[in-house]
């Protein structure tokens, strides 16, 4: 269907020379979250501006594979004509999103393919089934283009899924174009000759010139600050440091009196991380209020119920159900539809935060930690006149079972010496003249009480 918009859209264009409103929009970073927004609002304002074609201005090494499959399918189910311009790079991801477009044009010496799905921390291929999925997701967006009649009067594919395969897995074969000695990665002239792009140009205006469109105004997609911000709060490694911050807030201000700084920091950091998800479509009210609910059970475990059951532990579920949850598009209360790859990545987010939280909070409250922390989360141990302490000298009540003499009379209270220090005291049963034996009894209420011998 949209092939055959795209050939109605053009011959319009050459027979009428009516102006085309073109929409183009840049996908020139590594693909995540924050050019999966940039597609969604682009998108969305073609629509709303009316826009007759869209161009996706190409230029990445790739990135994630579940955002990539979220910038396919919007462009496979977008309902107007959508023309890639690969400018210099369309690798790994990069290729799979030009592969949704409805035709592709390429800088001359540019590249597409190398779609192998690998390992972010070192670069090494992850396993078969990452592979695997990767494979059906190429060859499925390839089969999406249809087939057309060959001059042979047989049926072939518009882009051959085989070859879309090849730029994935090693042990696909391609005869006359790979072996199983590498991955595809297609030249400007290679992509061309098996059709998996229609012609070669240096900007959008040679490509639109090469479609037959002479008339026609490009209205570009802008990011905003807020875009910006949004992309900068929903990357892998922010949402990670916002993870520690959060239950690392959360610790500390258990282990200290009163609402101060933790509580703060906490707060704010839960804010920078779900608004944002929120914002753009990820994370639900509900999830919102699954991590309110743990906190709320959390703080009750800790201050109203004794011990440490059930409430607290469901508390702790809920808190990180939510902090899971609200990386993966979930809007109900299945998992069905989020895919493998997406869910250990996120798992991966959650884990480095929840990582960098027990490295934190063992820092601070080491020794090697500012004093501030161990101030607030140590419990104190001695409590020193010189901090302002008062206290009771219980040095007295050693001299307990000891024996002395009454230096002056009691009646009942005195003075006595014991082990030849002299201290006032008190007769725990009638008088007791200066000069009598006496033995300490006890010592309470900072005061010694003493008997006669």
């Amino acid at each position: 269907m949209k092939r055959l918009l795209l050939i109605m859209a053009l011959i319009a264009a050459t027979v009428t020379a009516v102006a085309e409103n073109i929409y183009l929009f840049r996908l020139d970073d590594e693909i995540g979250s924050k050019t999966w927004r940039y597609t969604r609002e682009a998108l969305n304002d073609a629509t709303a501006s009316g826009s007759d074609m869209v161009v996706v201005h190409l230029n990445t090494y790739g990135g994630s594979v579940e955002h990539a499959d979220s910038i396919r399918t919007a462009l496979l189910n977008y309902p107007r004509p959508v023309v890639a311009f690969v400018d210099n790079n369309a690798a790994s991801a990069g290729a799979l999103i030009a592969l949704a477009c409805d035709s592709v044009y390429m800088r001359p010496g540019a590249t597409m393919g190398a779609v192998t799905v690998v390992n972010g921390a070192d670069g090494a291929a992850m396993p078969d089934k990452y592979q695997s999925y990767m494979r059906a997701m190429m060859r499925s967006t390839a089969e999406r283009h249809g087939k057309y009649m060959a001059p042979d009067s047989t049926l072939k594919w518009r882009r051959d899924p085989l070859v879309a395969e090849a730029m994935v897995d090693t042990r696909v074969v391609v005869p006359g174009l790979v072996d199983s000695t590498r991955v595809l990665t297609f030249t400007t002239e290679e992509a061309m000759k098996w059709n998996y792009a229609e012609g070669r140009a240096e900007s959008v205006s040679e490509i639109l010139d090469n479609l037959g469109i002479k008339e026609y105004t490009i209205k570009e997609y802008t990011p905003t600050w807020l875009d910006n911000l949004i992309g900068f709060f929903t990357s892998p490694a922010v949402q990670a440091i916002l993870i520690m911050i959060i239950i690392g807030g959360i610790y500390m201000e258990l282990h200290s009196a009163g609402m101060g700084f933790p509580t703060a920091a906490a707060i704010i950091a839960a804010i920078l991380y779900f608004l944002p998800l929120y914002l753009v479509g990820i994370a639900s009210s509900w999830i919102v209020l699954l991590f309110v609910l743990g906190v709320i059970l959390v703080v009750l475990e800790i201050f109203v119920v004794p011990g440490f059951g059930l409430t607290g532990i469901s508390g702790i579920a809920c808190i990180c159900a939510a902090l899971i949850l609200g990386l993966l598009e979930h809007y109900t209360f299945s998992l069905n539809h989020v895919n493998g790859d997406a869910l250990w990545s996120t798992v991966l987010i959650f884990i480095s935060g929840l990582v960098l939280a027990i490295g934190g909070i063992a820092w601070l409250t080491s020794s090697h930690g500012p004093q501030w922390a161990r101030r607030h989360t140590e419990l104190m141990l001695t409590q020193q006149v010189s901090d302002g302490y008062i206290g009771v000298d219980m040095t007295p009540s050693y001299y307990i079972g000891f024996e002395g003499r009454a230096v002056t009379d009691m009646r009942p209270a005195g003075k006595v010496e014991v082990n030849g220090e002299e201290m006032d005291a008190v007769a725990v049963r009638g008088f007791i003249s200066a000069g009598d034996k006496v033995k300490v009894v006890k010592y309470e209420n900072a005061q010694i009480y003493v008997k006669s011998c």
